[in-house]
């Protein structure tokens, strides 16, 4: 088989991994990639957001299976310029996609579809929204409607940190169109988990779950990012509290997608606050979570790519996982998630046994690899527990334990 991976982040380094181990694949494209992709990919220089130019390259290299990595793409139409080219796609089309891409819609669709998840009102004008934080209360969640690469939410501890974010957003257009519209919902108390699937139409295959760190800092402190390390699976999720979830919340969003007659194909994730009375729903995403995949992959034993074409095929997958743990720690450009420098050269790091490397925003050039993003890489390690696997990534680590152009969590999967 011939795949082509479209992005350039860890997950999609993680995706291309992955599929290295297979016996069935020839050979891995990656478009755009990144500098730590070229060992197991060929990187094609096309921008994940040039739908006829990947399409074109799909058609001339006789690509099998095409695995979409960023939302960006999958809300653009890259799924549905794909079937009609008739090239074999693993992403769900842009109406499908909407469950990520528009907060309000989602919002909407899980009161329809009696998905468990917080109350909400959505909002155009700043002094309406306003009003409506002055009524609630703090704390109180303010999220922008569209896409903002994670970090279009902010968890106000107090009233006026509502107001500014709401004045940021829908006056100060702090994130453009994905601001026009703001939802304003209750602040869900509890541990966060999230669970992935693979999905076609109606049939649901549940991953195991993991746990990911928004917040910059130690203590969950800072500001939100795209993900700051994740661990997998999570000791403290019942397998009760998963059939649940996947019964009441990723199976019944499967079967409403196809009701709305927009179903769903490719992988479905459910960010979730595990309250008091059960799992709710913080979010749903359209694609493999980042930095989740990086954790998950690691312990199926399944071939990916034979998982994908099974179910696109209508066949039972059936998932096998290692009965391990594994954790990931991401290393950031110091200033993330605000302004940081590019280009920073990049120290080696040795894999532990059980480690691996995870590149997302790399650069190979003639010195050597360099930064080329925010989050810049992340050190992942398989244990017996958590904390095992969390300390043999932390190790990883050492080299940059007082660089002042990088910086990295030192709590995640220590409790």
């Amino acid at each position: 088989m011939n795949i082509l991976v479209v992005g350039r982040g860890g997950r999609e380094h993680s995706i291309v991994m992955k599929l290295a181990e297979s016996d069935q694949v020839t050979t891995i494209y990656a478009a755009p990639g990144n500098g730590g992709m070229a060992h197991q990919a060929e990187c094609i220089a096309i921008d994940e957001m040039d739908i006829d130019r990947l399409a074109e390259f799909a058609k001339e290299k006789k690509i099998d299976l095409t695995i979409v990595g960023p939302e960006n793409p999958l809300l653009a139409g890259i799924a549905d310029k794909f079937h009609e080219e008739g090239i074999p796609v693993f992403a769900p089309s842009s109406d499908a996609a909407l469950i990520e891409g528009s907060k309000s819609f989602a919002k909407t669709f899980m009161q329809k579809y009696d998905i468990p998840t917080a109350a909400h009102q959505t909002f155009t004008e700043a002094d309406e929204a306003k009003k409506y934080i002055r009524q609630k209360g703090a704390p109180i969640v303010i999220k922008a409607d569209g896409l903002a690469a994670g970090k279009g939410v902010v968890v106000a501890q107090t009233e006026e940190e509502g107001i500014q974010a709401v004045d940021d957003m829908l006056v100060g257009k702090t994130f453009a169109d994905a601001g026009a519209k703001v939802v304003i919902e209750e602040c869900l108390v509890g541990k966060e988990f999230s669970l992935m699937a693979f999905v076609h139409k109606n049939t649901v295959y549940p991953m195991i779950p993991a746990r990911d760190h928004k917040r910059a800092l130690d203590h969950d402190e800072g500001p939100n990012t795209g993900g700051m390390g994740a661990y997998a699976p999570v000791p403290d999720i019942s397998r009760e509290t998963l059939r649940y979830t996947t019964e009441e919340v990723l199976q019944k969003a499967a079967d409403g997608l196809v009701e709305e007659e927009r179903p769903f194909t490719g992988i479905l994730y459910a960010g979730l606050m595990m309250t008091e009375t059960g799992p709710k729903v913080i979010e749903f995403n359209a694609r493999f979570g980042d930095p989740e995949t990086q954790v998950i992959l690691p312990l199926l034993k399944n071939d990916l790519a034979q998982v994908m074409m099974d179910i696109l095929e209508g066949k039972d997958p059936s998932l096998e996982w290692k009965n391990e743990s594994c954790t990931g720690i991401v290393l950031a450009s110091a200033g993330y998630p605000g302004s940081y420098d590019k280009g920073v050269q990049l120290e080696s790091v040795k894999e532990s046994p059980n480690g691996f490397i995870v590149h997302a925003g790399t650069r190979k050039t003639a010195e050597g690899l360099v930064s080329d993003g925010g989050r810049v890489l992340l050190a992942g390690a398989t244990g017996a527990t958590v904390h095992q696997a969390a300390e043999a990534s932390y190790k990883m680590l050492e080299p940059y334990a007082d660089s002042g152009a990088f910086f990295y969590r030192k709590d995640i999967g220590q409790k």
